[in-house]
């Protein structure tokens, strides 16, 4: 007889400067391991390595949105299967221990159990420019906000010259007004030490202003460009828009069902009945920034739109507390962002418009 080719499985467990990988074959059993640099040289080694033991049937990786990320695109680029796995939980390493070996077959063994099955996100278009830029935007809004409150602290406690010209101003005219401050040079006087903090206080936000203005810009066209059937949603705009394209990646196809996504933002009810009393509960997992994406668009159509806030008035004479509703409108958000995003795909589905189906 010939010989035939193995249909194996791999696992990865990556990490900043290397990556280790191992193969199983079919029946579980392991064949090999061994670590790469976490480079692009590396990478190819890897490729070729795993190839070498017949046909990969699939490749589990660990962090693909993290240390992973650049490995997986590699991997899917040469056509193989890449599978997003988690890592082991802690019963399951204080029975087996933890090395990057042990974690390595874990991964490949998740795959060929089949309770790995989730698809990375591709990492590779528009939405993956988004998402570099909402970071920027993100530490530039808490920097923004951290300087504005260390202004109004040091007018409180500033002394009586410094504070009365300063003293119950709005931010934007504050902060302008700190920036025109002139301290001296002997800063060993509070007054000029604190004209000076207070300076340089106000500089720092007038410069992330202008830095989130321009962010704000690009972010706007680039989510326009991207997906602006979701900008036309009720409640929906740039900021949130993008956060949603984040959470879905640029393969939202990768989310099986609306459901899936559901339960990725964190909106999919979780039963909490006991005895004669049929409920549900608030669902605290899954993507909390895209839960607050969702926070905000409800928030929003329950001040503005008529339907919702119908809804809401409806349900509220039915005996359900705000919070209840809020989950079911959330839902039902979901749903229609996940028709929006999949409406190639959908298109059969995106009839289904009742607020009887958020319930």
């Amino acid at each position: 007889m010939t010989d035939q080719p193995l249909d194996v499985t791999a696992g990865v467990d990556t990490h900043g400067h290397t990556h280790h990988a191992a193969i199983i074959d079919p029946l579980g059993r392991h064949l090999a391991d061994a670590e790469f640099d976490a480079t692009g040289p590396g990478y190819h080694q890897l490729l070729t390595w795993l190839e070498s033991f017949g046909t990969v049937a699939a490749v589990g990786v660990e962090g693909t949105g993290a240390y992973g990320a650049e490995l997986a695109r590699h991997l899917a680029r040469a056509g193989l299967t890449v599978v997003e796995v988690d890592r082991p939980d802690r019963k399951m390493r204080r029975m087996k221990g933890k090395s990057d070996p042990i974690d390595a077959y874990a991964a490949a063994t998740a795959v060929a159990s089949g309770r790995a099955t989730g698809t990375p996100k591709t990492r590779d278009g528009i939405v993956e420019a988004i998402r570099a830029l909402r970071v920027v935007r993100r530490s530039a809004v808490k920097a923004r906000t951290q300087a504005i409150n260390q202004t109004r602290q040091l007018v409180v406690t500033a002394p009586e010259q410094v504070r009365a010209a300063l003293r119950d101003l709005p931010v934007k005219e504050l902060t302008a007004r700190c920036a025109r401050l002139r301290p001296g040079t002997d800063l060993t006087d509070p007054v000029p030490a604190v004209k000076f903090a207070l300076r340089r206080l106000g500089k720092r936000v007038g410069a992330l202003d202008e830095e989130l203005q321009e962010l704000d810009v690009r972010l706007k066209a680039l989510t326009r460009q991207a997906a602006p059937e979701l900008l036309e949603v009720k409640g929906v705009g740039p900021d949130v828009a993008g956060q949603l394209l984040a959470t879905c990646g640029d393969n939202p196809d990768r989310l099986g069902s609306e459901a899936a996504f559901a339960h990725l933002c964190g909106v999919a009810p979780i039963p909490a009945s006991s005895g004669r009393r049929d409920r549900h509960r608030l669902n605290r997992g899954g993507d909390r920034a895209a839960n607050h994406a969702l926070h905000t668009i409800v928030l929003s159509r329950m001040r503005w739109d008529e339907r919702t806030r119908a809804y809401v008035e409806r349900r509220t004479g039915q005996g359900l507390a705000t919070k209840d509703i809020m989950r079911c409108l959330k839902r039902y958000v979901a749903r229609e962002v996940f028709q929006v995003l999949n409406s190639k795909n959908t298109t059969k589905s995106r009839g289904r418009d009742d607020f009887a189906e958020a319930a």
